[in-house]
């Protein structure tokens, strides 16, 4: 086999790997939800494919031909890539969330072609040598050309393509190189042969394009769509993979559909007099359901909206009219590293909202972030954070531990005294300040609201996180600590 071919051969299929494990890991979101298992669960079946599909080329390509061998696996990796989203699809409803869950779904849909493509490289690498002398440097080329493959996809993919075109586009163009690579590499092509290939990939393709998901959109990183609530038109709810991220009224924008954000409204109209316009950044966008409520209730507020998915922003602007919400400003990227670029006692209020799946993303529930937070707030501001957590409420605990440690006052607010029991679960808001809360009245809020007692005051919610470990930079393990 030419050099130059054989080299072309082996960066087509190891780049073809990394834009399925890449990809896999939005793929899986839906159904599974992003953490560090779905991530995890996705490297961990790449992997064992890589080394299956070396073994297996490896040998194979002892026993036949090995070009042969090589145009094989290419066809089959490449049918496989056109599988792999309409498998997650169809399987994904079907096995539900969890962790074991993810490595089932990742395993069913993607294990096939990264299996297939992994024994490209040592099926060509055995087609090129015909001796030992020189068999180190054959073997080191080819696999500095694979290695070189797979940084192309995986940085390609993940930098570029995502960001440029649909994930169905990205795995069509990526199954067609294959399927090109294996017409080219085979010593022998009969009839019968392609037109099977040809015929299994227009079905694989139609059905990559047919079966249907859950998405409106596919943004760089959610499965996005809108739902319509049949009983109240007006109101619209942004759902992200598989979790109900934000609830929109666009008749009324003080109506707030969440308890969650009710809790924002209580906390921040507790803290401010009314009407009195006020400065707020927002750490994730969603629905922008509390910078419409800012700017209805109390008129000349600006908000900053720190959104890391401008596709999430662009659903919002044609679905939400998020265009037209006055004094909002939006600032796409890293919430992080946007907010340490704000001037110091710089706004009234900072609103937590950014969620990975269930989880804040770990970057932003650290005690550095937390102090950054601070830093931004004027001497009256007051941070509110959206907290998902379970029984036995390891990291609202810790959260609000982290919280504490830069804030001099601290408070919960939960859905009922029994949440935060045995099997209780939702969402908790953590309300600090570095002047004192006004409990009573965050509880008589809560109170109006049918959410009576269910306040907790500075005493018994350092209580609560009494023991906790603080969440740092070097230890933030968000997704383990969830219930």
């Amino acid at each position: 086999m030419n050099a130059l071919f054989a080299r072309i051969v082996v960066i087509v299929s190891g780049a073809a790997i990394l834009v399925v494990e890449t990809l896999s890991t939005r793929l899986v979101a839906p159904y599974v939800g992003l953490t560090l298992e779905s991530t995890t669960a996705v490297i961990g079946v790449a992997l064992a494919g890589i080394a299956a599909g070396a073994s297996l080329g490896g040998r194979w390509a002892d026993v036949l031909p090995p070009r042969r061998v090589a145009a094989g696996a290419l066809a089959v990796g490449g049918l496989g890539v056109l599988v792999v989203r309409p498998l997650m699809r169809l399987l994904g409803p079907v096995l539900g969330p969890g962790p074991y869950a993810a490595v089932l779904l990742v395993a069913v849909s993607t294990l096939m072609s990264v299996t297939a493509l992994a024994m490209v490289t040592p099926a060509v690498t055995r087609a090129c040598l015909s001796s030992i002398s020189g068999s180190g440097a054959v073997v080191g080329q080819l696999s500095a050309a694979g290695t070189l493959g797979s940084l192309a996809g995986v940085f390609l993919t993940g930098y570029l393509l995502v960001s440029l075109l649909p994930v169905t586009a990205i795995l069509l163009f990526t199954a067609v190189a294959c399927l090109l690579m294996a017409l080219l590499t085979a010593t022998v092509r009969t009839w019968a042969g392609v037109t099977g290939v040809a015929v299994a990939a227009v079905v694989a393709g139609a059905a990559l394009v047919a079966v249907p998901g859950r998405c409106d959109v596919d943004t760089v990183y959610y499965c996005a769509r809108i739902e319509t609530d049949a009983a109240r038109p007006d109101v619209r709810v942004l759902v992200l993979d598989d979790l109900r991220h934000s609830a929109v009224d666009l008749s009324d924008p003080t109506r707030l559909e969440f308890a969650y954000t009710q809790r924002f409204a209580d906390a921040i109209d507790t803290a401010f007099a009314a009407g009195r316009p006020l400065d707020a950044v927002h750490i994730g966008g969603g629905g922008f359901t509390m910078p419409r409520w800012l700017a209805a209730t109390r008129p000349g507020s600006t908000s900053t909206v720190l959104e890391v998915d401008e596709g999430v922003v662009e659903l919002g602007r044609r679905e939400l009219g998020v265009d037209s919400i006055p004094g909002t400003a939006v600032r796409i990227g890293d919430a992080r590293t946007l907010l340490a670029g704000r001037p110091a006692a710089s706004v009234d209020v900072v609103v937590g909202d950014a969620f990975g799946a269930r989880s804040v993303p770990w970057h932003l529930a650290t005690a550095e972030f937390v102090a950054d937070v601070n830093r931004v707030l004027r001497n009256d501001g007051v941070f509110v954070l959206n907290v998902i957590d379970r029984d036995p409420w390891r990291l609202l605990a810790a959260e609000l531990a982290t919280v504490a440690t830069r804030f001099s006052h601290v408070a919960l607010m939960t859905s009922g005294p029994d949440q935060l029991g045995r099997g209780g679960g939702g969402n908790v808001v953590i309300v600090a300040s570095d002047r004192p809360l006004d409990i009573a009245g965050l509880a008589a809020r809560a109170a109006v609201r049918g959410e009576r007692g269910y306040v907790l005051g500075e005493e018994d919610s350092r209580r609560f996180a009494d023991g906790a470990a603080v969440l740092t930079d070097g230890w933030a393990p968000v997704d383990q600590l969830i219930g």
